[in-house]
């Protein structure tokens, strides 16, 4: 089945049945140094309650603890089990994008569309913006950070074999035929079976809309011309052979990483922390780009990002969305979240004002977070659905496969299988679905 809609079609996706807006018993956010409101946020970002001391230091009326979660789903599973035992779930959650349509459609979330947090849409680039309201008029969450995709490249390979730096798809392929050509023994990249998010991305950035809402039902759009275009293009080098087929974060792909067999990596805007991490030795021998386009018009796909949301069970939804704004978009609280927690903010201004360095392994590259802003304003818009988890588990399984053929029709055939897997999903768990 394919949705015969788009998001940005549905004005009212706050009021649809299948997607019911959190309320609150108590929005005030009163309180004194002599009794405090007091917040508890769940979250996984290391030394978050480093940069909350901040906050708690200025604000002894409203008083924030941290609990730490693991991250991810353990902690959304949690949430999830506390809203429906109606009690133990906290004021505020840290929340990933892909996550946010899973807690909306549990009544997890609280709907800050009449709070102070409405005024907010223009401290973040629209395509973040869209994943907190899921296209429409609600508001279920305030952008922490994101990861628009960047590629990374071997700059002193480059320079050994004459290539330029990619703008387009069309070249991308055309430089990793030069390379292999030049050294069989190296690849411009490699196509990851193993992490969903990272193939999201470049179906995003191609325009591709997973999920959509209209009325009451989800339309599934992951096996239509803009992800069958992306997975058609990455068979081809992979059946050419002059792209890798392994997946990333392997003990090969690091040892690639560093003998320059990997010549170049799709990356996100973090890329800085995982070259340090698996290439130590290859430091400023990097260099960072915007993403290839499929035209003229620039495109962008994220990979990662969360956010903070304020759940459906507080009482105190004033005070925590005035935590939540101060978290996000305060400059010195964006500041301790890039020192202590390595974020890359969603805010623009505050990633403008903060991230005016180069990373440490990047130091050759000192207009490095230029080349991240250009690339976050063009991220595109991309709706995710409640049951991301399936379709991004049946991404693992089905490219795994795709991926080990090398041929061009498995990676076609597994996109088609990624939407029967979540169309099937949606209908057994209770979903209408748009034919």
């Amino acid at each position: 089945m394919r949705a015969a809609f788009r998001t940005g079609a549905v004005a009212a996706v706050a009021a649809a049945a299948l997607i019911m807006t959190g309320c609150s018993a108590d929005a005030g956010s009163g309180g004194s140094a002599d009794d405090p409101v007091e917040l508890t946020y769940w979250a996984w970002a290391p030394n978050l309650d480093k940069v909350v001391d901040l906050w708690n230091d200025e604000n002894p009326d409203i008083q924030v603890t941290v609990n730490k979660q693991d991250g991810g789903d353990p902690a959304i599973t949690k949430l999830l089990t506390a809203i429906k035992a109606g009690s133990g779930a906290p004021d505020l959650i840290q929340a990933e994008y892909q996550k946010i349509p899973t807690l909306v459609s549990s009544d997890a979330l609280a709907d800050l569309a009449g709070t102070s947090a409405a005024d907010l849409s223009g401290e973040f680039p629209s395509g973040v913006w869209d994943s907190v309201t899921l296209g429409g008029d609600a508001l279920y969450a305030i952008p922490q950070d994101t990861g628009p995709m960047m590629f990374y490249y071997r700059d002193d390979i480059f320079t050994q074999f004459g290539l330029t730096v990619p703008t387009t798809w069309e070249e991308y392929a055309e430089t990793a035929r030069a390379l292999h050509a030049a050294d069989p023994s190296k690849y411009l990249g490699t196509f990851s079976s193993n992490d969903a998010g990272w193939f999201a991305g470049l179906a995003q950035q191609a325009e591709a809309e997973w999920w959509s809402i209209d009325g009451d039902a989800w339309g599934v759009g992951i096996d239509e011309e803009p992800t069958q275009k992306v997975a058609d293009y990455w068979g081809g080098l992979v059946e050419e052979g002059v792209i890798d087929n392994k997946p990333m974060y392997t003990p090969e792909w690091n040892a690639a990483l560093n003998d320059g067999t990997q010549a170049g990596w799709l990356g996100a805007v973090w890329g800085p922390g995982v070259l340090s991490g698996n290439a130590a030795d290859t430091a400023g021998m990097w260099k960072a780009a915007t993403l290839p386009n499929w035209g003229s018009d620039a495109s962008n796909g994220n990979w990662g990002g969360s956010s903070t949301a304020v759940t459906s069970q507080s009482k105190h939804v004033d005070a925590a969305v005035k935590f939540a704004t101060w978290l996000n978009t305060d400059p010195d609280a964006v500041q301790a979240l890039v020192t202590e927690t390595g974020i890359y903010p969603a805010s623009t201004d505050a990633a403008a004002s903060t991230l005016s360095e180069a990373p440490e392994f990047f130091s050759n590259q000192p207009d490095f977070y230029d080349v991240a802003a250009e690339a976050a304003q063009s991220v595109a818009p991309f709706q995710y659905g409640p049951n991301v988890n399936v379709a991004f588990s049946a991404y693992n399984d089905e490219f795994a496969k795709a991926a080990e053929s090398k041929t061009r029709q498995a990676f076609l055939d597994a996109v088609a299988a990624m939407q029967q897997i979540t169309v099937d999903d949606l209908e057994s768990s209770g979903f209408t679905v748009a034919d």
